[in-house]
């Protein structure tokens, strides 16, 4: 073999050499590409999978909704016509620390009260929920009638997503300033039963008379109508806590 093969032969082999480390590196940049755009992807997803609870629990927190968004809507919730009845009892106190420590339990005249005979103290305003073990007295809750709360009352069929919603609204509702004083409690039988088909009902006890109404299911709405016909500063004792 000449010598100007022998170069020509050497030169065909480093250019063979060169394509190949070429072809290497091509592919090696495409190896790492992946690799990259794999774990960015997963990166991704893991950071999705972690929002996605937050982004779920922000969507659903009750704080962003309006009151008409719990429970149905007022004309679905089977509400009667609001009642009216005389206001008795504005200072008339019973029970421990009153004139009359023996009279304890009150028969009230009206299913839900409006207005009565009452505990010398009211129920306490920090809390806004209750359940049937550990409902205050309706001695009590009379007495916070009387400084303008509007008191819902729920029977034992609520149960899942209404009592939920009720929980909700009591969470709810006070932070407006102008409906500050609400409380929903259980309802307790002893003080007689709601009329077939009723299982929540709303009071309040006016400067002039008490009113109520009961409705068949839990609705934001119907309660944002009754607190808004009846605001709070309308009352005997507006003034009380």
């Amino acid at each position: 073999m000449s010598r100007g093969e022998q170069n020509q032969t050497a030169k065909d082999r480093r250019q063979k050499l060169a394509e190949l480390r070429r072809q290497q590196q091509a592919a090696e940049r495409r190896r790492t590409i992946l690799l990259v755009s794999l774990s960015v992807l997963i990166g991704l997803g893991l950071i999705g999978a972690a929002a996605a609870p937050i982004a779920i629990k922000w969507y659903n927190d009750p704080a962003r909704k309006p009151v008409s968004a719990f429970g149905v809507s007022a004309s679905a919730a089977a509400c009667d016509p609001v009642i009216t009845d005389p206001a008795t009892g504005n200072g008339d106190h019973v029970g421990p620390g009153s004139q009359k420590p023996d009279v304890t339990t009150v028969r009230y005249a009206t299913v839900p009260p409006t207005s009565g005979q009452h505990w010398a103290f009211p129920a306490p305003f920090e809390r806004k929920f209750y359940t049937a073990q550990d409902r205050p007295r309706m001695e009590e809750l009379v007495h916070n009638l009387e400084h303008g709360y509007t008191v819902v009352w729920y029977d034992d069929t609520i149960k899942g997503a209404e009592l939920q919603a009720l929980k909700d609204l009591a969470g709810k509702i006070p932070k407006d300033p102008r409906t500050s004083k609400f409380i929903v409690s259980a309802w307790d039988p002893a003080y007689g039963e709601f009329p077939a088909g009723k299982h929540v009902a709303m009071s309040r006890w006016t400067s002039k008379n008490g009113v109520r109404q009961l409705c068949g299911k839990v609705s934001g709405e119907a309660i944002a109508e009754f607190m808004k016909k009846y605001p709070q500063t309308d009352a005997p004792e507006p003034n009380g806590a």
